[in-house]
């Protein structure tokens, strides 16, 4: 008798518990799994792809460089944290960030399609950290370099020389694990917006970062530091200002 009650009790629980996690993921997504915002978000993903992704990323990039002015103290001199980079990283997402990682990502998908071995799997990460990430990274910098001002070809050079490798040692950490997790617990058309956010964290550790060093050079700099702060901030070149523009 007293087995039998145990056994009950113990599937009641069970079923609570199931209804419970069913009612945090409406909750989390929005809804039921038909009408929920991730479901709706997911559909989009199928049915437009590039356009989901141009708009997450753009969103995302755009975040990324306001969230980093926040967490720097790096103000305008209007004393907000918008500055004109924000709707300039938000166009790099848009037009730039997600088409490159929608045709790159969707070329490895294809490669390796249907391939599901432990080598393929070896293989497809090896591909993804020797040419695609190369390349992406190569195009990020130099969007960065014209973001800042850059407007010679010396310039974007020798900022794509100065951040390759630091950038390519990120990534060379950090794409493995996110790719392997991508393959083994999310659909194909979801990668590319995982790796959006997986970026954004990154990309605003490393923004982050580099804001505080350049505004700590700032504060060690002569008694016009203000002055030159404020200028930087102000419509015009960071390289025409001497500024750290990477």
């Amino acid at each position: 008798m007293s087995v039998k009650f145990q056994e009950d009790v113990t599937k009641s629980i069970r079923k609570d518990t199931k209804e419970l996690a069913h009612k945090v993921g409406e909750r989390l997504t929005g809804g039921d799994t038909q009408t929920g915002y991730l479901a709706l978000y997911l559909r989009q993903l199928q049915s437009n792809p590039l356009r989901t992704k141009m708009l997450t990323s753009g969103l995302l990039s755009g975040l990324q460089e306001v969230l980093a002015s926040w967490i720097a103290n790096d103000v305008s001199k209007h004393g907000h944290y918008f500055s004109a980079r924000v709707p300039k990283m938000t166009l790099y997402g848009m037009f730039i960030s997600a088409p490159l990682g929608h045709l790159l990502v969707g070329i490895l998908q294809k490669v390796f399609a249907g391939r599901t071995s432990l080598k393929a799997k070896i293989l497809q990460i090896l591909a993804s950290n020797l040419i695609v990430s190369p390349i992406q990274n190569a195009v990020y910098l130099t969007s960065m370099a014209i973001i800042a001002g850059a407007r010679t070809f010396h310039q974007v050079r020798a900022t794509v020389k100065a951040g390759f490798m630091p950038v390519m040692k990120v990534s060379w950490i950090t794409s493995p694990l996110a790719l392997a997790f991508a393959q083994k617990f999310l659909p194909e058309h979801t990668w590319v917006p995982f790796f959006n956010i997986i970026g954004f964290f990154i990309g605003t550790y490393v923004n982050t970062h580099t804001k505080k060093k350049r505004l700590e050079a700032l504060r060690k700099s002569p008694a016009n530091t203000q002055q030159r702060y404020d200028q930087r901030r102000g419509p015009g070149s960071e390289y025409e200002k001497g500024g750290d523009y990477r």
